[in-house]
């Protein structure tokens, strides 16, 4: 199956192959163009319902890695790495690997929205791991190309005591140690260059900075300061 515009199959092709899977394979090219139309584009035939089914692929695809890589892992472990592998900065992090905002089709407001990219991203591969599983009702089309970032994400994750979530980590640790959460100043810098890190983010706690870092989302800004702030934390020479 084939779609009508000939460049817009080209382009589905070439994210094919960056994906390393064989243009022979069995895809529904349709509902790859799909997963990659942001509603902006259209209000009917857009990414929506796939990124529905892609959730859930990518939550099972996770969980089949883990179960094969760490069969003597705890439940709760499980649950925890996941909880990372399919948070939407980890997505949008593979999305951009893969260079997918290239053939994600937006429109309006969302084509200088840099705030909403990373959301976007996300939502995007979500879509496209939806399409190829109900290409094949499998994930055959998925696992050959993602495991190995899976496989990666969660040996650095059961390396880190954080969990590549700092946020979560640090609101653990300040409400184990004193009941309250930290709070988190954040401001819009001004950067000659948009592709630069744009929010740069304060994190406090009883009057005192913690840490501050920088990122492209207020959310990445927000997780660089909390990194800061638990790594300074939980470092014995502070203790």
């Amino acid at each position: 199956m084939t779609i009508v515009y000939p460049r817009r199959q080209r382009q589905l092709e070439s994210l094919v192959r960056k994906l390393g899977l064989p243009l022979e394979a069995p895809i529904k090219w349709q509902l790859l163009d799909l997963a990659l139309t942001h509603p902006t584009v259209s209000d009917s035939a857009n990414y929506e319902q796939l990124e529905f089914v892609g959730d859930a692929v990518v939550r099972l695809a996770a969980a089949v890695i883990l179960w094969e890589k760490y069969p003597d892992c705890q439940v709760g472990d499980f649950a925890a790495i996941r909880s990372v592998l399919v948070s939407d900065r980890i997505l949008a992090q593979l999305a951009r690997e893969y260079g997918l905002e290239l053939y994600l089709l937006v429109a309006g407001s969302a084509t200088s929205d840099k705030i909403g990219q990373e959301s976007r991203l996300a939502d995007a591969f979500e879509a496209v791991l939806g399409a190829l599983y109900l290409s094949t009702n499998n994930l055959d089309l998925i696992r050959s190309w993602l495991d190995p970032h899976f496989e990666q994400l969660a040996t650095e994750i059961r390396l880190d005591p954080a969990r590549l979530n700092y946020k979560a980590a640090l609101q653990e640790w300040t409400q184990a140690q004193f009941k309250v959460l930290p709070e988190y100043r954040v401001e819009e810098i001004n950067q000659p260059n948009r592709n630069q890190e744009r929010f740069a983010a304060e994190v406090w706690l009883h009057g005192k900075k913690l840490g501050e870092g920088r990122g492209r989302s207020i959310k990445a800004a927000e997780q660089a300061a909390a990194k800061v702030a638990f790594l300074a934390v939980n470092n014995p020479e502070n203790t």
